[in-house]
């Protein structure tokens, strides 16, 4: 997991290729404006799903992990808190391949971090995260989806 601002996802690009492809969209869009929807920008390997979604408490919120995707998670409209455990720390669920996602039911998170508009919070398969903790506040975000 990396948590840092956008101005310094650049400084990431030689972790994926594609993160480069995230840089030159950002550049070139403004997701204050954009309306919610799927954004293709490389067929299935890079896309963005910008959302807008009903805050969760720290109880409600589900722990995921992704084997084939990196999520860049962009909060645009107010600050979001995310769980945070290791994949390594977490119990075994059912993976489903179709969506790439393992959702680990009542388990709770073993950290939190909050994640500012400006900033982001990139996860890896190796981290398993619990998006949209943010109370009741409904939060405008941005999800790039980068193949690993």
């Amino acid at each position: 997991m990396i948590i840092d601002t956008i101005d310094n996802l650049c400084k990431y690009a030689a972790l994926n290729p594609l993160f480069a492809d995230v840089v030159e969209f950002l550049k070139s869009h403004d997701l204050k404006t954009m309306e919610a929807g799927k954004y293709p920008i490389k067929d299935k390997d890079l896309f963005l799903n910008l959302t807008v979604a009903k805050g969760k408490t720290k109880e409600a919120a589900v722990l995921e992990t992704h084997v084939e995707m990196i999520d860049i998670q962009i909060p645009i409209s107010c600050a979001e808190t995310f769980g945070y455990t290791p994949l390594c720390d977490l119990p075994d669920f059912e993976y489903n391949a179709e969506k790439d996602i393992t959702k680990y039911g009542d388990t709770l998170a073993q950290t939190y971090v909050t994640v500012n508009p400006g900033q982001m919070a990139i996860f890896f398969p190796q981290d398993g995260h619990a998006p949209c903790i943010s109370g009741e506040a409904e939060i405008k975000k941005a999800i790039f989806k980068i193949k690993n």
